[in-house]
């Protein structure tokens, strides 16, 4: 893909950029470009071009904001020790683009192409992307996503596409430290059912979580559980994050994709646990096995995962009229919230071959 780039006669100074690098947040800083790529059935996908970041003007009659013909992804760009750039399984990203663009009825870009506009950005934004050398987890969080940009009101899938990067400088996830999250099952709202949308990164899965999670903040929760639509039986996931149950036995439990989505973080952990010596199961898990696990003391750990938090230990779980207690231990879940980010950062060897460098 050749790529143009115009950059910014207006770039954020260095002093500020200090300063925002120092505490920033996140989603709430955003970095001096973005890339674009657009495509009609007669182009195929032109005019590739990293230019200033800013507003997009959008005709009214804009099919996406009819139909929510959109998908995304989430990653992060890391600053390592010696001063280098590196992202995480793009490529992993970029297939998952692919799947998600089939259930939506988009145009596919090729992989190559998908790392090539998410390195072209990191490499103009490089500055953007903050060190560790206090020890912390700060990184360069990017958003590739794509969406229906055909000013056109009849239901069918769009005749012109627009795929975007966009980059925001991320601090941890955790202020003050790693600690487990407190989860409400929802037992009236579901987010995907078979042969639905749910394994598709598209924001309407979002969309459909927000008054589950306005409920589960009601309840003094931080996340919300989704069961399966057809029988309200199995666990699913959360809001935003994969689960994982930790046996005494050191077997681990995943719920089992197809309605849910496949976190690139949750592949990780699979072959990173393997490597530490527990087996891990991809199967149906459903929600009495989880409250008499953790009465009996079989289940020792719960935790979840996903880009932003990378792994954080599970609390209690509350629905309404009961709640099951907090397993006891978080060893296993520390030990790989460490390994993975270690590796992320650089501040250990990557023996699986999942860093990618940029610049």
């Amino acid at each position: 893909m050749d790529i143009s780039t115009t950059p910014t006669d207006r770039p954020v100074d260095d002093g500020r950029l200090v300063e925002i690098l120092a505490n920033p947040g996140f989603g709430t800083h955003f970095t001096d470009h973005m890339f674009t790529v657009e495509w009609t059935p007669e182009k195929g996908w032109y005019d590739a071009r990293i230019t200033p970041y800013g507003p997009l003007t959008l005709d009214p009659a804009t099919a996406v904001l009819h139909y929510a013909q959109e998908t995304f992804e989430g990653m992060k760009a890391y600053r390592h020790p010696d001063g280098t750039v590196w992202t995480f399984r793009p490529e992993e990203n970029a297939k998952r683009m692919v799947r998600s663009s089939r259930r939506l009825a988009f145009p596919e870009l090729d992989p190559d192409d998908f790392v090539a506009a998410v390195d072209a950005l990191v490499t103009v934004d490089q500055r953007w992307v903050p060190d560790n050398a206090d020890g912390g987890e700060k990184s360069l969080y990017l958003r590739p996503f794509m969406f229906a940009s055909e000013v056109f009101l009849g239901v069918r899938p769009a005749q012109h596409v627009t795929f975007m990067v966009i980059a925001s400088p991320a601090g941890a996830y955790f202020k003050g430290g790693v600690k487990p999250v407190t989860l409400w099952l929802t037992e009236d709202y579901t987010r995907a059912g078979r042969g639905g949308m749910g394994a598709a990164k598209t924001g309407g899965n979002y969309a459909s979580s927000l008054v589950a999670q306005q409920q589960a903040t009601a309840h003094g929760c931080d996340q919300v559980v989704f069961l399966d639509a057809q029988e309200g039986r199995y666990v699913e996931e959360l809001g935003g994050m994969n689960l994982y149950f930790v046996h005494a036995d050191g077997r681990i439990v995943t719920p089992e994709t197809g309605t849910i989505l496949e976190g690139i973080t949750r592949a990780s952990i699979i072959e990173l646990a393997g490597k530490l010596g527990h087996q891990v199961e991809e199967r149906r898990f459903s929600i009495d096995e989880w409250r008499e696990g953790v009465a009996s003391g079989d289940i020792v750990e719960i935790f979840a995962c996903g880009t932003a938090a990378v792994v954080t230990p599970v609390g209690s779980l509350k629905w309404d009229g009961g709640e099951a207690p907090a397993p006891a231990s978080t060893d296993l879940t520390m030990r790989i919230r460490t390994a993975l980010v270690d590796i992320q950062l650089g501040r250990a060897d990557d023996t699986f071959g999942w860093m990618h460098q940029v610049c």
